[in-house]
């Protein structure tokens, strides 16, 4: 990124911070640094979806280094990109707080769940920023005798199809899809 268009963006962000931007639009701010760069947005959408953090010049995932160049293979780009991408966002303090801070969720993914005999029901919105399907799932799941274990949802602007993955203490009864179904904002109900 030429040096002009870095003193640019630094003083736009600087003004827009004074304005009171808010965090949701902290993607809109990572999209904006690598607008002339589609390859290193793939890289940092990579890091954030995945929970890698960065610190210094080196990619973390929770304790461990992750050597750029196998982020490279993965996401397919050139090694050197994986390191422009990473020294980009150490330009941006806010930015780099957020990478800084990223870390791998101790989540149990859908298959593990089934394993283990609890139950996952994995629930797609109308609407991903509706208020209360969360809330409005998690009570007909607790009033069928179902305790949440973990809720897992995907980020909107990360993800294209975003869902909502709720894992129960035991197996969800049918009869629950139903009532799930019918709360405002619901699309779709799967239960694995």
């Amino acid at each position: 990124m030429p040096k002009v268009v870095e003193i640019f963006l630094m003083q736009l962000f600087k003004v827009l911070r004074k304005e009171g931007l808010s965090r949701t639009l902290m993607w809109g701010r990572i999209k904006a640094i690598f607008e002339t760069h589609p390859e290193r947005l793939q890289v940092a959408k990579f890091l954030l979806q995945n929970g890698l953090s960065v610190k210094g010049d080196k990619i973390y995932v929770n304790q461990v280094e992750i050597p750029t160049l196998k982020i490279a293979r993965v996401v397919g780009v050139d090694r050197r990109t994986v390191n422009e991408t990473i020294r980009a966002m150490s330009l941006e303090r806010e930015i780099k707080m957020v990478f800084r801070r990223c870390s791998q969720l101790d989540h149990l993914s859908k298959a593990v769940a089934r394993e283990m005999g609890l139950g996952v029901v994995e629930i797609t919105a109308e609407d991903p920023n509706k208020v209360g399907i969360l809330a409005n799932a998690s009570r007909v799941l607790a009033e069928h005798g179902i305790s949440i274990r973990q809720a897992l949802v995907d980020e909107p602007e990360l993800n294209p199809d975003p869902k909502l993955t709720l894992i129960g203490n035991k197996v969800n009864p049918g009869k629950a899809i139903p009532t799930i179904l019918k709360i405002p904002g619901i699309a779709k109900v799967s239960v694995y």
